[in-house]
């Protein structure tokens, strides 16, 4: 049982806990953006630590890389108290889940991330779990079988998601406190560039960090990746230290333009104007018509180009702006009733 609990709660690859440990904030004091989602849950848990009492359950949503993780870790050591990370996918059965939740100490924080794609039995034996703080074990089968009830500690389970709309509203519904995560502007971002930085001992100047900072699709996960591949060729090109003139031949070279928009988002954009005459069209012809997966294109690709104001949803699909026609260097074709109005 205690060899198949450390498969569920571990991080992939050594280097991704060095990453985890590294590059993400311990304490809110040194968390940089989302100031409201701070604000907020800093006087959550300075009244529950007066009360002497447990955190509610959190539910966090938005767009990958937005920090997520790093805002459930940064709850459990306000709280001073352990933190277990899973993710839906690897919670197969009750019984994976009930090692887990047997496993935990008061006032523990469990972090499960992609929560909205939980199997729907492990989703009723959270229910009371997280409501009664109780585990309902089945023993037994057949008329010989019977209930009985595990009294659990009072812990806080913290979920993340990118798709809110997927989670069942009875799950949905235990949730106390329910945050959206929103898109970073170039400023936060500069100044995650500039700590980044920092910890991995890479020179770089205020306009190198802002050109990264810009070009990062305002998320931290995305910055963060950036700084490193700037990083190698910075090494290998050019003396090792990043300015602005360094970060933006290197960002051309990884091509990805000024607006954070890679070889993906300007496929996604061309695809629309050009194969669908603007569009619109939906979303699974857009996927096959430049052989990515509906849902990577969805979630991935469509927030940032809909915040840019590049696409629109309408209900008979998407619909490119003047802007991408503008961005991609493409005239808009004249309407039947605009080259008409020009006979006249």
């Amino acid at each position: 049982m205690e060899a198949e609990l450390e498969k569920i709660i571990s991080f992939d690859t050594k280097e991704e806990e060095l990453a985890f440990e590294g590059l993400r904030p311990k304490e809110f004091k040194n968390f940089i953006g989302q100031e409201k989602i701070k604000e907020n849950l800093l006087i959550h848990i300075d009244a529950v630590k007066g009360r002497q009492e447990n955190l509610e359950h959190l539910l966090f949503y938005g767009p990958p890389g937005l920090g997520k993780t790093t805002i459930a870790n940064i709850v459990a050591h306000e709280m001073g108290v352990n933190f277990k990370i899973t993710s839906g996918p690897a919670i197969e059965r009750p019984g994976d889940l009930a090692a887990i939740l047997t496993n935990l100490k008061k006032n523990d924080v469990l972090f499960i991330d992609e929560i909205h794609r939980l199997n729907r039995v492990v989703e009723e034996v959270l229910y009371p779990a997280m409501e009664d703080f109780g585990l309902d074990i089945v023993i037994g089968k057949g008329p010989s079988a019977r209930s009985i009830r595990l009294d659990l500690p009072k812990f806080t389970l913290v979920g993340a998601t990118t798709r809110i709309g997927q989670i069942s509203s009875p799950l949905r519904d235990r949730f106390g406190i329910v945050s959206r995560l929103e898109f970073y502007n170039s400023q936060a971002l500069k100044k995650i560039v500039r700590h980044a930085a920092q910890i991995l001992k890479i020179k770089i100047d205020d306009e190198g960090a802002a050109e990264i900072a810009k070009r990062s699709r305002g998320t931290p996960r995305i910055a963060n990746r950036l700084l490193r591949r700037v990083r190698d060729f910075a090494q290998v090109k050019f003396s090792g230290e990043i300015n602005q003139e360094v970060a933006a031949k290197a960002l051309a070279g990884l091509e990805i333009d000024e607006l954070g928009l890679d070889k993906i988002d300007r496929k996604i954009l061309g695809a629309i104007i050009q194969k669908f005459s603007g569009g619109p069209v939906g979303v699974d012809s857009l996927a096959a018509s430049i052989q990515e997966d509906s849902l990577t294109v969805e979630d991935v690709y469509e927030p940032y180009l809909l915040q840019l104001g590049f696409i629109e949803r309408t209900p008979r699909g998407r619909v490119a702006s003047a802007a991408a026609y503008k961005h991609l260097g493409i005239m808009p074709k004249k309407t039947e009733k605009e080259k008409q109005a020009g006979l006249f």
